[in-house]
């Protein structure tokens, strides 16, 4: 194996970055516990990026003298104190990130589960630089007032040719906690529609003048069931509905929202089945009550398919069908948040595919991977009933679009949500042998049948996200306690080995 000095010398400049194709390696398991469990045999896999370091490299302390010149000249013209390293990105490649000291780490955190087929992938540098996107940059239009004369064509060739089964309809936004805003406009819009008797009736005098007074009818008393411990933005409306941490929501004016309790499951999940029921249904019938007695009238629900930033909190397929019932019984609107889990990230392009429902949600919304962002809406009474009403002068970004249609390009091409399904299998049962000999460092270990969308909880989780570093891993946390995996879509089964071989060396020390 190549030399960590060498490894990182693989990497080169954008403009000599060969093309992505999948070539065949041999090679055997990382010499831990995890895999030495495993039989010894070759292990045959497709390179997605052949010419991607061979293992980390770790020359300095991260960070190192470089990095901190360059945080203490930026910490004068912007706020680092959320730092969590410095990073080169010209010199980042495939599934590794590196940093201005020459450090080089494996990348299982992503930029927050944001980046889906790999740092500098030379088949999205030809989409960033092709006329097509030179176009949008220069010319970046007005969506709503605007529209660029291929934009049907932009959409049904990018997000709506992945869309969520029975939505057909896409508004796109700027940013997650944007998607979520603006599907919650419509979520109320709706309602109202509803209750004004229909899209053909006229405003009212009272409900116009007191609009801009902000007070009711104009300004209605209505809300957004949102869950405990979840996380679905930083904007105004979307902060309503966040319920992870506190330090997101302080000083803050929010609005007089409910919340219901999310399952709290027990692991593992076979042998507290009952238990695990019973919690699932005391949630929804939480739920349910709010539902019909909250003093807000209640247009819709919001869920994250995984908790993801409140701890990485999963519910059952069940869970999700029971919830789906309510929300139609009572005539309230489902909004499925899958800004982090969507694009192929749990073993399937949308992760509420497992819930295996015959009824879809109302709203899908979905940023992260997809490099854009929006909300998927299959009824057209989510259409407002006039113009202006979904409204702001970007609209989305037609830059952002053409490059989200090259990830999906890219993901069809590899086979990257199967990919993601095989090495979840994969790493799951590594981490499940490292949990068995190590059950006091890698607890409640979740995420089985979820692709690589997995987690544990630490008893000593931010030790171990720091001291991961300087093993050459970047890996993030959850909630309170919980270590989150969030690798690429490109993250294959060496690279899995990789980091079960750092864990236990974390785990063991």
């Amino acid at each position: 194996m190549a030399t960590f000095l060498r490894a990182s010398s693989r990497l080169r400049p954008l403009s000599r970055l060969p093309a992505i194709r999948p070539i065949t390696t041999t090679t055997k398991p990382a010499a831990s516990v995890a895999a030495a469990k495993v039989p010894e045999q070759t292990v045959s896999e497709e390179l997605y990026f052949p010419n991607e370091p061979l293992k980390p490299t770790v020359r300095t302390a991260i960070p190192g003298p470089i990095s901190k010149r360059a945080i203490e000249d930026l910490d004068k013209v912007f706020d680092t104190r959320s730092l969590n390293m410095m990073a080169n990105y010209q010199n980042s490649f495939g599934n590794y990130i590196a940093d201005p000291d020459g450090n080089v780490l494996l990348d299982v955190y992503a930029q927050i589960a944001s980046i889906p087929v790999g740092y500098c992938n030379p088949a999205l540098l030809a989409a960033a630089t092709s006329p097509e996107m030179a176009s949008a940059i220069i010319n970046r239009p007005a969506l709503g007032n605007f529209p660029q004369h291929d934009w049907a064509n932009i959409l049904r060739s990018g997000p709506l040719k992945i869309a969520p089964k029975g939505l057909d309809q896409v508004f796109t936004a700027m940013a997650g906690s944007d998607a979520n805003e603006v599907a919650y406009k419509a979520a109320f819009m709706w309602k109202r529609r509803q209750e004004r008797g229909g899209p053909d009736v006229e405003f009212s005098t009272d409900e116009i003048s007191s609009a801009m007074n902000n007070q009711s009818p104009g300004s209605p008393h209505m809300s957004i069931l949102s869950f405990k411990s979840a996380f679905h933005g930083r904007l105004f409306g979307s902060l309503s509905t966040t319920r992870s941490k506190p330090i997101h929501k302080l000083d803050i004016p929010a609005f007089d929202w409910p919340q219901a309790s999310f399952p709290h499951l027990k692991y593992p999940l076979a042998e507290h089945a009952t238990e695990n029921a019973k919690e699932e249904a005391r949630c929804l019938a939480e739920t349910e009550d709010l539902i019909k007695n909250f003093h807000n009238p209640v247009a819709a629900v919001v869920v994250e398919p995984i908790q993801s930033e409140g701890g990485d909190n999963h519910a059952s397929p069940a869970f999700f069908r029971g919830l789906r019932e309510i929300t139609r019984r009572h005539n309230v609107l489902l909004i499925v948040d899958e800004v982090q889990t969507g694009v192929g990230a749990t073993g399937k392009f949308w992760a509420h595919e497992h819930w295996n429902m015959d009824d879809p949600p109302d709203m899908v919304t979905f940023s992260k991977k997809a490099q854009t962002a929006g909300y998927y809406y299959g009824n057209m009474d989510l259409r407002p009933n006039k113009p202006y009403r979904q409204f702001n002068t970007w609209m989305g970004d037609p830059a952002r679009t053409i490059l989200f249609k090259a990830i999906i390009h890219e993901i069809e091409r590899l086979n990257l949500v199967e990919n993601t399904a095989n090495v979840g299998e994969h790493l799951y049962s590594g981490l499940e042998r490292l949990a068995q000999q190590y059950p006091n460092e890698i607890q409640n270990l979740r995420g089985q049948g979820q692709g690589t969308f997995l987690a544990w909880d630490s008893p000593r989780r931010d030790d171990f996200l720091k001291r991961a570093k300087g093993l050459g891993v970047n890996i993030g946390g959850s909630g309170e306690r919980a270590v989150r995996l969030r690798p690429m879509l490109i993250f294959q089964k060496h690279h899995a080995d990789i980091l079960l071989e750092a864990t236990e060396k974390l785990i063991s020390s």
